[in-house]
């Protein structure tokens, strides 16, 4: 299925053209098809069950084709969830070079919004609106220590993609959230990084970070 969305980031507006592939493996033929054609992916995962076969097969597909990918995991929501655990079948199964930009706020039930690493905020979805209102609000110091190892680790990967963001960073200077957005864009369209987001689509918790990413 193809449809067309349109997403306002920054004063510019956006069209994005989607075309939605099948994951079932009967359809291997159409993914091929439509991956000559894609600027870029985003791999939906379910947060239970992590990466399965076909994931692997269409994972592989979009190598062939040096397709630039994101990766979504959805349904953190549902009873089960566990991104920790994506993330180490991301890394064991698809690329080792997967890094979370997002980490979750709870799982299964408890699952209420994420971490944006890079800016350092915490979203909080309103549930009464199905997402579509949230609060940000600084980081809950329980995730601190972990938001700051995943920040260093994507940026210390991303950088070595981008010579002024590098030299700056070699330099020891803080870099703004624009050069680190910038650098990660650069290494994500170069097929050197992957960035991982969260969410319960559904509900439409993290959506909205999904189309800014």
């Amino acid at each position: 299925a193809a449809t067309t969305c349109f997403w306002k980031r920054s004063d510019t507006l956006y069209r994005i053209n989607i075309i939605d592939t099948p994951g079932h493996v009967d359809f291997t033929v159409e993914v091929e098809r439509s991956l000559r054609v894609l600027d870029g992916a985003v791999t939906l995962l379910d947060s239970v069950a992590g990466v399965e076969p076909q994931t692997e097969t269409v994972w592989r597909q979009a190598d062939r084709y040096g397709v630039p990918r994101l990766i979504f995991a959805n349904k953190m929501d549902r009873v089960g969830a566990d991104f920790d655990r994506c993330l180490a079948m991301i890394r064991d199964r698809l690329t080792k070079k997967a890094y979370p930009i997002q980490l979750p706020v709870g799982s299964g039930e408890m699952f209420t919004g994420h971490i944006d690493v890079i800016r350092r905020i915490e979203t909080i979805f309103d549930e009464d609106t199905l997402g579509k209102t949230f609060t940000e609000m600084p980081v809950a110091a329980a995730y601190h220590e972990r938001v700051a190892q995943a920040r260093h680790e994507v940026i210390e990967a991303a950088v070595e993609y981008d010579e002024a963001v590098l030299e700056k960073y070699l330099g020891g200077a803080e870099l703004t959230v624009d050069e680190i957005q910038q650098a990660i864009r650069k290494a994500t369209v170069g097929g050197h990084i992957v960035p991982v987001l969260c969410g319960a689509s559904f509900k439409n918790k993290g959506v909205q970070a999904l189309l800014d990413a």
